[in-house]
């Protein structure tokens, strides 16, 4: 087979967020005041306290007006009144304490005997995507449901409470909503934030001096000032997405000639993949997916799938105005302005990455993504599915593609028991008609990218989130370690799965 080249495939590949600080504020007027037009905005950051080992926080989730610069005045669910939320930063060996508030107004009456029926769309819980913590309990556990208040204007609380493991990389990862049916129209309010881990990588004497920016990258689908619910398949059809960073669209960040930023880049979109392009300048990647690669690598291209990061590093060119763009999107996502006087500071030429030597695996996996269109009656006509090996079985063999339950999200059905220690080789296949945009997302563990089509890589990268290419297969090595208990599989195009295409996967001692 033929090899491909690890340069070669970070480019073209979809590659694959103590004490309580001050809150955002949650006031149009105060979000205008803080986002100023003359400054790259950030979001705001709590942080675990000097010689504790405990970040201990709040984030309250409501309808906030928002005066977001660029777009307007439009009415959203928030963290905190913001777009994004808080950025949340820790270090391995800490504890993450999160009392979240259900500020939002009572779920409309109707019962669903289809699960795969978006529905509840005021009902959350917490996913910390990409962390490597347990995924029971009051930890990352996407199985709760975050009720909000029987009666309008009450609120509900809730309360998650991590570890996060002493080996634990650094690098940056996100947390979002993760309700079974709700889960996509609450991000594409902006519902997002930032968790960074710090750690080894920091030290790096070329990183410890760059510039630290969050560019968090947030879709939204507007109509008439407010996201609409996703009550019919084609409730965000025909609506351009927007697209924010950090708040705003194409906010303006400055930097000398010659010096170098990190920019932590998070995909936080539900249904649009990007493909990142800045005008006269390399990306030199240095992590993906929030793990540390070996050496930076230069891309002209930084392709995220929803849900997919990437750390790069940015050395200012010549003096000048360029433009951080997308495939079809038609105005730029962030400007760069090179100004001022010329710095001299230099890239790292090794970082302390993660190995990818897992041994030969002791048992292999064969997952396929399926859409099919029009197969069902009423408002969600399409079948979004996961077959193969695991696959949630028929309830009525009969009926052919209109079964409901076969290859859908059950929460009675375990798909995938993988017993800790033993490496695991997946293949995972796209093969859908007219529904290309499949991006494979494992909770709890990242997984070890072999080989694209069958075609190995010459040096294999590590992921928790990657587009399957359309009509094309994906390959990796898994190896489960530390935790025990269920988890998830799903696909990170959000309407997706909220529609039935997810998977339950046990973790066994």
């Amino acid at each position: 087979m033929t090899t491909l080249p690890r340069r070669g495939v970070l480019k073209s590949l979809p590659l694959a967020a103590g004490a309580v600080l001050a809150a955002s504020p949650t006031s149009a007027r105060a979000v205008s005041r803080r986002e100023d037009e003359h400054v790259f905005p950030q979001p705001e950051t709590r942080r675990t306290p000097p010689r504790r080992n405990c970040l201990t926080t709040q984030l309250t989730v409501r309808f906030s007006e928002q005066v977001l610069p660029g777009v307007g005045t439009v009415l959203v669910r928030t963290y905190e009144g913001g777009v994004p939320g808080p950025t949340l930063r820790v270090r391995p060996g800490n504890n993450l304490e999160i009392t979240q508030i259900n500020a939002l107004p009572p779920n409309t009456a109707g019962g669903h005997e289809d699960i795969n029926v978006p529905h509840h769309f005021n009902t959350f819980n917490l996913h910390t995507h990409g962390m490597h913590v347990d995924p029971t309990g009051e930890a990352d556990n996407v199985f709760r449901a975050f009720e909000p208040a029987e009666e309008p204007g009450g609120t509900t609380s809730h309360r998650t409470r991590l570890t996060v493991p002493a080996g634990h990389p650094a690098g940056t990862f996100w947390y979002h909503p993760h309700h079974h049916g709700s889960t996509a129209t609450q991000v594409l309010n902006g519902m997002a934030g930032v968790i960074i881990v710090e750690g080894d990588v920091d030290e790096v004497p070329e990183i410890a001096a760059a510039r630290d920016v969050v560019v968090c990258v947030n879709e939204l689908r507007l109509e008439r000032g407010r996201v609409p619910d996703l009550t019919s398949e084609g409730a965000f059809e025909g609506i351009a997405p927007t697209f924010l960073v950090n708040g705003a669209k194409n906010p303006v960040l400055t930097i000398a000639p010659g010096e170098v930023q990190r920019w932590r880049i998070v995909h936080a979109g539900a249904l649009t993949p990007l493909s990142l392009r800045l005008d006269g300048h390399a990306m030199h990647r240095i992590a993906q997916d929030g793990i540390t690669l070996m050496a930076p690598v230069a891309s002209s291209t930084v392709a995220l799938p929803m849900g997919g990061r990437a750390d790069v590093l940015v050395r200012g060119g010549e003096p000048g105005t360029y433009e951080l763009i997308t495939d079809g999107v038609d105005r730029p996502l962030m400007t760069l302005v090179v100004t001022g006087p010329a710095r001299d500071m230099s890239l790292p030429a090794a970082l302390p990455g993660r190995a990818t030597d897992l041994p030969e695996p002791t048992r292999t996996r064969h997952v396929a993504f399926r859409s099919y269109s029009n197969v069902f009656s009423g408002a969600f006509p399409n079948a979004y599915r996961i077959l193969g090996d695991g696959e949630t079985p028929h309830a009525d063999p009969s009926a052919g593609q209109r079964d409901l339950a076969w290859g859908r999200f059950s929460p009675d059905y375990v798909n995938h028991r993988i017993r800790l220690g033993e490496v695991e080789e997946w293949t995972v296949s796209n093969g859908s008609h007219s529904h290309h945009h499949h991006p494979f997302h494992l909770h709890t563990h990242h997984f070890l990218l072999t080989a694209v089509d069958g075609r190995p890589l010459a040096t294999p990268v590590w992921h928790d989130t990657l587009a399957i290419p359309p009509r094309g297969t994906i390959t990796f090595r898994l190896r489960a370690e530390d935790f025990v208990g269920r988890s998830m599989l799903h696909c990170h195009q959000l309407q997706h799965e909220d529609q039935g295409m997810m998977q339950i996967v046990e973790y066994v001692g």
